[in-house]
């Protein structure tokens, strides 16, 4: 069995790392790396080679599986042979003529952030792994842009107060976003659609902001919160208004799986708030949390966050992929062996000989 390892444009992570290498050689593999790939992760190529891997232009030449931490495409994609197994963040909403691309290369093509959210799955859980390090990031430049402390300061000279965070969605990137900033010093409050999340965020420290008609409607499946109506965001839209006057830094995290960003702070909100204030949208990628601009308020929106901790990034993603690697190899048998009946392989799989066969893309 071979495996390889392969560089995605614009990508910084990698999808393998010395120490996951060794334990795929351990599962029966000869692994192969590319040139570079984890440069940008702070990974020499010497590094791969002392942990078991060979490294070269092609490594995915004769590549049963192939590891990506980004979308293939293109020339990328056709390097690889039919029958392959491409198992990466390949980023399939909204991309149509990508899944296209792969049923068209013959390559059976797995997309790590569909891991179903059930038990058997955490070690596989891409996003939350990626969400976790971007609640952190989110916090830690937020700061370095935040022209004041974050903690209460006794001076001589008299009091500075500590900074006030709003963080808007408590998934995994919220809560690590309050427990960041409360370890910072910051007040923190946060607010979320679902119930659930109250005892959450209260746990980590932070007080709950809420709207109750909301809150009974907004819990999804799978642990995701789920679109409100127009009255419910109505609601929502009135009740943050108010607290974000009182803010300095604000961090928006609100996505719903396959939708567009929802839109939670205006430019009549961001007007409302003190100048010198901080606001980061997790959710830019996806259209953004936040809309417009407003005079002395900073606006991140970073399209890639994790580019600034793509070494920690790269150290769970490698071990997510290992996780599902594991999954898809009889050790005994020395092959690749993928169960299509397999919850999480059902959950994933975006193609296989030829076709598209996730049911959320068959349409598209």
């Amino acid at each position: 069995m071979k495996l390889a390892g392969v560089r995605t444009a614009g990508e910084r992570r990698s999808p393998l790392t010395p120490e996951t290498i060794k334990k795929l050689k351990a599962l029966g593999y000869e692994v192969a790396v590319e040139t570079g790939l984890g440069k940008d992760a702070g990974i020499l190529d010497s590094a791969y080679e002392e942990a078991g891997a060979s490294v070269s232009g092609e490594p995915a030449n004769g590549a049963d599986v192939v590891l990506a931490a980004g979308p293939l495409e293109g020339e990328e994609l056709g390097k690889l042979a039919r029958g392959t197994r491409l198992v990466g963040m390949l980023d399939p909403y909204d991309a149509p003529e990508r899944l296209a691309a792969y049923a068209n290369a013959g390559v059976d093509a797995f997309s790590m952030e569909l891991v179903p959210r059930i038990t058997r799955a955490q070690a596989m859980d891409v996003l939350s792994s990626q969400a976790n390090l971007a609640g952190y990031k989110a916090v830690i430049d937020a700061s370095a842009h935040y022209s004041r402390a974050f903690p209460m300061m006794m001076t001589a000279a008299g009091t500075v107060p500590p900074a006030k965070v709003f963080v808007m969605g408590a998934g995994v990137a919220g809560l690590q976003a309050i427990a960041t900033a409360k370890r910072l010093g910051a007040v923190v409050s946060a607010t979320d659609v679902r119930a659930a999340a109250g005892e959450q965020v209260k746990s980590l420290g932070g007080s709950f902001v809420f709207v109750k008609e909301a809150m009974e409607e907004g819990e999804g499946t799978g642990g995701y919160a789920k679109e409100l109506t127009a009255e419910q965001q109505k609601a929502q839209a009135e009740l943050v208004a108010e607290h974000i006057k009182k803010m300095d830094v604000v961090i928006t995290t609100a996505l719903i799986p396959g939708r567009p960003a929802p839109k939670l702070v205006s430019a009549e909100m961001l007007g409302s708030m003190k100048p010198g204030s901080v606001v980061v949208d997790l959710a830019a990628p996806r259209g953004g949390n936040v809309d417009g601009e407003a005079d002395g308020v900073t606006v991140l929106r970073p399209k890639s966050i994790l580019d600034g901790l793509a070494g920690e990034a790269s150290n769970l993603l490698a071990k997510n992929f290992l996780s599902f690697v594991t999954l898809i190899t009889d050790k005994e048998a020395g092959q690749v062996k993928v169960d299509p009946e397999d919850e999480i392989i059902k959950g994933i799989q975006l193609t296989r000989d030829g076709d598209v066969v996730h049911e959320r893309f068959l349409k598209a």
